[in-house]
């Protein structure tokens, strides 16, 4: 905005965010495409993020050979499409390929043929994301629509030192296929990570069972730098779910109890 008074008018509104959960056909793009179209549509013009799961146009499927696709593919295009429909920022990742290398790639593009991408840092080793996928090396802060968005990808959650927040961020989004045999881990996670990098956080998650038999637990959910749910998903439901953050409540909460100033100062090693 070039008008500092419209730009600090917005800066200090609430904002809206919605996270997306839903049960992905496995490795079916068009038919994820279309389901996730159906659950995105009524957001229109009533929201500023959408939030999608980990890898939502596949499943979380270690067969990147296939399903890849090369920037500007055809998962890229339709999150452009609709985003530019929705007027709102749209953003959840996929299997993408560059100069010969898988990345699980997360993308959040805006209504202005904006985007910003971050690759998966902590690879799934247990489920063998590492054999198949190349570890992302540059964190990702960027801004939408006055607020300071940092992105992460399920296991990400786990590594409190890469989410670190350095006073440059306040919205966490972590997209995931987080499982049900994990799931008071997930809710536990997210809570610390708002709580400890006084943040709200948005993580949105898979339901069902995928292709190789792992069942989800869902509970996409939406939490303040207090650790409170602002709003949640019910587990097993495809459905969306939305919660007003306000940036105001944020600077005021930080002030009030500013715990960020007090924060170790150590670089992150690569």
């Amino acid at each position: 905005m070039k008008d500092p008074a419209l730009f600090f008018a917005y800066l200090y509104s609430v904002m809206k965010i919605s996270v997306i959960q839903s049960n992905p056909l496995w490795e079916n793009k068009e038919l994820n495409y279309r389901k996730l179209s159906e659950l995105i549509m009524p957001l229109y013009g009533k929201t500023d993020i959408v939030v999608l799961p980990e890898m939502f146009s596949t499943g979380f499927s270690m067969n990147p050979v296939r399903l890849c696709e090369s920037a500007g593919g055809e998962t890229f295009h339709w999150m452009k499409r609709l985003a530019a429909e929705g007027d709102f920022g749209l953003c959840g990742s996929y299997i993408a390929l560059e100069n010969g290398h898988f990345f699980n790639r997360w993308i959040f593009v805006t209504p202005r043929d904006e985007y910003w991408f971050y690759d998966k840092r902590h690879l799934f080793s247990y489920a063998g994301e590492h054999n198949y996928f190349t570890p992302g090396r540059n964190r990702l802060v960027f801004s939408f629509r006055g607020i300071r968005i940092f992105p992460n990808i399920c296991y990400d959650l786990r590594f409190p030192v890469w989410s670190r927040n350095r006073n440059d961020y306040d919205l966490m989004i972590n997209s995931a296929n987080w499982p049900e045999s994990r799931r008071e881990v997930w809710i536990t996670l997210l809570k610390a990570r708002a709580i400890e990098n006084q943040c709200y956080v948005a993580g949105a998650n898979i339901t069902g069972t995928d292709g190789n038999g792992i069942s989800y637990c869902g509970d996409s959910m939406i939490i303040n730098p207090n650790g409170n749910i602002i709003s949640s998903a019910l587990s097993g439901m495809d459905v969306s779910v939305t919660g007003d953050i306000s940036l105001s409540e944020l600077e005021v909460f930080r002030k009030k109890f500013p715990v960020l100033g007090d924060a170790d100062n150590f670089a992150i090693e690569l």
